[in-house]
């Protein structure tokens, strides 16, 4: 039986990850992919690079913004930083996927009277693998600290997690239909792994049970950028 599916564009489905060096190449990644790409995500690179006038920019395009901040602080700072955030617009905000984080997080945006940004709670990074897990002092296997801090995440009010494919459909079954599934590590079959060890293409993602997948260097790295992109929303719609 497919996964249940939140009810959104396919475009929506698509989250490009604009991991490049400057604010320049940012936009003119945008200007290339046009209307194939509505939704981006900005990290820390783009973020400590003018990335948040950037953010003003894709807004009055009509694009979704998904700040990748992954917030981690004492939950009065995390909840400073999460009302302002919410003033912006800004559709999706990472969190780390600790409890009292996740309920300050959600707890501000409350206070702040807005319905966004939906808070998602990062369980386990995708470049990790089980070793780099166990030199961290972690002694539960990878798969179950992944639904372990997923759970608890969704007990603190969380609206989604970042997991990987691997994990997605575990995670769909026992999270519900309506917690949003984000999954990075998104390659095409013939791409290099990079920096990330657990890794899918976007349609294996989407049919294991995400939502959404971010991509960054398919697309970045291609010669045609929004050929890509409309290659990839195939691969999605296929799993759909």
């Amino acid at each position: 039986m497919a996964a249940p599916r939140i009810d959104m564009s396919l475009r929506e489905r698509l989250i490009v990850a604009l991991d490049v060096p400057n604010v320049v190449q940012a936009r003119n990644m945008v200007a290339a992919l046009g209307d194939t790409v509505s939704f981006y995500k900005l990290g820390l690179q783009q973020v400590f690079g003018g990335g948040l006038g950037l953010a003003d920019e894709l807004f009055r395009l009509g694009k979704k913004v998904f700040l990748d901040a992954k917030l981690t602080d004492i939950a009065a700072t995390v909840g400073n930083a999460t009302t302002n955030i919410a003033r912006t617009g800004t559709e999706f905000l990472t969190v780390t996927g600790d409890a009292p984080i996740v309920r300050a997080a959600v707890e501000a945006r409350a206070k702040a009277g807005a319905r966004k940004p939906l808070i998602l709670a990062v369980t386990v990074l995708t470049s990790l693998d089980q070793k780099d897990l166990e030199d961290m002092g972690f002694s539960l296997p990878l798969d179950e600290l992944v639904v372990h801090r997923a759970l608890k995440a969704k007990e603190a009010g969380a609206d989604g997690v970042i997991a990987s494919g691997f994990e997605a459909a575990k995670l769909r079954a026992l999270l519900g239909p309506d917690m949003r599934i984000v999954t990075p590590g998104i390659r095409s079959a013939d791409s290099p792994k990079d920096d990330q060890k657990r890794v899918m293409t976007a349609g294996e993602a989407i049919a294991a049970g995400a939502d959404h997948v971010v991509v960054g260097r398919d697309i970045l790295r291609s010669s045609d950028p929004a050929a890509k992109a409309r290659a990839i929303l195939d691969d999605i719609a296929s799993a759909l």
